[in-house]
């Protein structure tokens, strides 16, 4: 992995992980599901124009158009739409250590549904990434914690894992830009129906709604999926996935300096239990899929 893939590795998970926190701001101000199909309505917008500007088509492959709208209605519209509700209820720290999971349950559904036959590496990381996860949601649920919100938040990683398997076939065949404006459309369609029919819309005008609306239009929103997918088309899936494993300690670092959170001393080692976890679950992909070298 060279020095440019690490970089932009890095900046992925800065802007992932402070998404929560920048929502979170968001949803006390603002009706979530309104707020985040607006969102992605200005994003996919801004993302099209890009790419024609760039001379990218959308005349897109089959595979891509799936992709589109799969990743759309999953990553965009039931992940995140599940998040941003969630975050009325939880808090942005607990949210992001569940969506940090979304390796691990890549890998568990490669094992369960794919028959992927795991390494001894690869099954210690998920043991230790599910140990890591019932310690943080035993601290919360005996500290609390709305159950509701901490549901709404497992069905969205659910819903990102199955986003996340159909990034290949996104990446392949360019117009990555049009890509990636184009699943927000599709993101923000869907999301207007339930906003329509279940939201009243009252906004608390401010500048830090402003500024937290911008940022995640821009940075998590249309910056972070278009690096997400720069990152996958140049180290493949499995080696982009591992800077995942940066996730909980970032989610919850950005919710402690920003919002002032409370971490509890399970949160810290549950997160590290995590993190492990989704490193080793890599790691062990990785070298899975170098072929042994032959006799010289």
């Amino acid at each position: 992995m060279d020095l440019r893939a690490i970089a932009i590795g890095l900046a992925f998970a800065l802007m992932w992980s402070s998404a929560f926190t920048s929502a979170r701001i968001i949803v006390e101000l603002a009706p979530p599901l309104t707020a985040l199909a607006l969102r992605f309505a200005i994003s996919g917008a801004i993302g099209v124009a890009i790419a024609a500007a760039l001379g990218q088509s959308a005349r897109l492959t089959r595979g891509q158009w799936r992709s589109v709208v799969i990743f759309g209605l999953c990553q965009n519209t039931l992940y995140l739409g599940f998040n941003f509700v969630a975050l009325e209820m939880v808090e942005a720290s607990f949210a992001s250590i569940v969506a940090s999971t979304m390796p691990l349950l890549v890998a568990l559904a490669g094992w369960v549904v794919f028959r992927d036959r795991p390494r001894p590496l690869a099954m210690a990381g998920l043991g230790a990434g599910m140990a890591g996860v019932a310690i943080v949601m035993g601290g919360r649920l005996t500290g609390g914690v709305d159950p509701v919100g901490v549901m709404l938040c497992v069905a969205g990683v659910l819903a990102l894992t199955g986003a996340t398997l159909t990034v290949r076939s996104a990446t392949s065949g360019g117009n990555l830009m049009m890509i990636v404006g184009l699943q927000m459309l599709v993101g923000s369609a869907a999301l207007w129906i339930p906003a329509l029919a279940f939201e009243t819309v009252v906004i608390v005008p401010s500048w830090t709604l402003a500024a937290a609306f911008a940022y995640t239009t821009l940075v998590p929103g249309l910056a972070a999926t278009w690096v997400w997918f720069v990152l996958v088309g140049r180290i493949g899936p499995m080696r982009a996935a591992t800077f995942h494993f940066l996730n909980p300690f970032l989610g919850v670092a950005f919710a402690a300096a920003l919002l002032g959170e409370r971490i509890s001393r399970l949160d810290v080692l549950g997160v590290a239990i995590v993190s492990v976890g989704i490193l080793a679950v890599q790691l062990s992909r990785q070298r899975a899929a170098v072929p042994p070298s032959g006799p010289a």
